[in-house]
């Protein structure tokens, strides 16, 4: 680490888009697109598919599909105790990451209190009979008791398996262990903790020590023993915080041309972590999250920056701009929604 150069919120802005794939599609496949991306937020199966039409050049909706039946992008609870969608790669370290933590949070914060002897038994219970195949939530609340899942789920690292949780059957309920279905368990937690930091550096770095935890769902401290290990370089942001960054990712020019873009709900870019590239701007959060809709709306970002909603009705496109927008814009929107809603199909 040695470098102290400030990068302003739009150079901030310009990386992010640049990272996550949102200034040029790629042309890469899959499992690379989601490695450079940090991996995909997916409590809602539709919107893996649209995170990554977004991102990639020429994608088809049965890409994705394919993917999770070849088993090359995995759909699992990781991250903030969220699913997301992960390189086959990468499931394992993440995974191995934040076990621990996940753990912990879990016995801390569950009601009633829970045994974690009672836990790994029902997790046991479970292994047993995930090896006749995976079990869908119906079933897996008939073996266990309703209820039963989620905490047997922090002592069996479970993955969600095809046809569910796809854009045909969007219900992500049918289960497998992550033995099965990925292969055995490979690395380590100290690896797991640095890959963890690479990846999310590279797919929305610069960023402070926090916006790594946060994301994550890990604590700074935590964080920390990876952090040391790893040979990062320092920035500074305008108001002085430090931000750490990999050795050769890179940094657009402020000014770089962002092109109109669709983001699904539960798009990663939006959430807090990313505050300071502004990618949301702070005036339109509360247009986009609330209580009522943790999840978000379907937005879409002009000059890198939300400027409104969308939605798929009558097999169009429907725009709701937060504010007036140019003609020129207009004209790129209206193109881009023409695709989409072909790619809704």
């Amino acid at each position: 680490m040695g470098e102290s150069r400030v990068l302003t919120q739009r150079e901030l802005n310009r990386a992010l888009l640049a990272r996550q794939l949102l200034l040029d599609r790629t042309e890469t496949s899959i499992p690379k697109a989601l490695e450079r991306m940090a991996g995909l937020q997916a409590q809602y199966a539709p919107a893996m598919y649209l995170g990554l039409w977004s991102r990639m050049a020429d994608l088809n909706r049965d890409d994705v599909t394919t993917a999770l039946e070849k088993r090359t992008a995995i759909q699992g609870t990781l991250l903030r105790s969220t699913i997301h969608l992960v390189s086959k790669a990468d499931y394992w370290p993440f995974a191995l990451a934040i076990r621990t933590s996940r753990r912990n949070w879990y016995t801390r914060v569950a009601r009633p209190k829970v045994d974690s002897a009672d836990i790994a038994a029902a997790a046991a219970t479970l292994r047993a009979a995930l090896e006749d195949g995976p079990k869908s939530r119906a079933e897996i609340d008939k073996l266990l008791g309703p209820g039963t899942l989620a905490a047997a789920g922090m002592w069996l690292d479970l993955v969600r398996v095809p046809p569910s949780g796809t854009w045909e059957r969007r219900r992500a309920d049918l289960y497998q262990t992550a033995e099965n279905w990925v292969g055995p368990q490979t690395g380590s937690p100290q690896h797991g903790l640095e890959l963890l930091v690479r990846r999310y550096l590279g797919g929305f770095g610069p960023a402070t020590r926090n916006d790594v935890a946060t994301w994550a769902g890990l604590t700074a401290g935590e964080l920390e023993p990876a952090l040391d290990r790893l040979t990062l370089r320092t920035y500074r942001a305008e108001d002085g915080a430090e931000l750490l960054d990999l050795p050769d990712a890179p940094l657009p020019e402020a000014q770089t041309p962002a092109p109109v873009r669709f983001l699904p709900v539960w798009d990663a870019t939006l959430l807090v972590h990313a505050r300071r590239t502004q990618i949301l701007p702070e005036r339109y959060r509360p247009r986009l999250f609330s209580t009522k809709t943790p999840h978000s709306f379907n937005s879409f970002l002009v000059d890198g920056a939300v400027a409104g909603t969308w939605r798929y009705e009558h097999k169009r496109i429907t725009l709701e701009p937060f504010h007036p927008l140019t003609k020129r814009v207009r004209a790129e929107l209206d193109d881009e929604a023409d695709r989409l809603a072909a790619f809704h199909g």
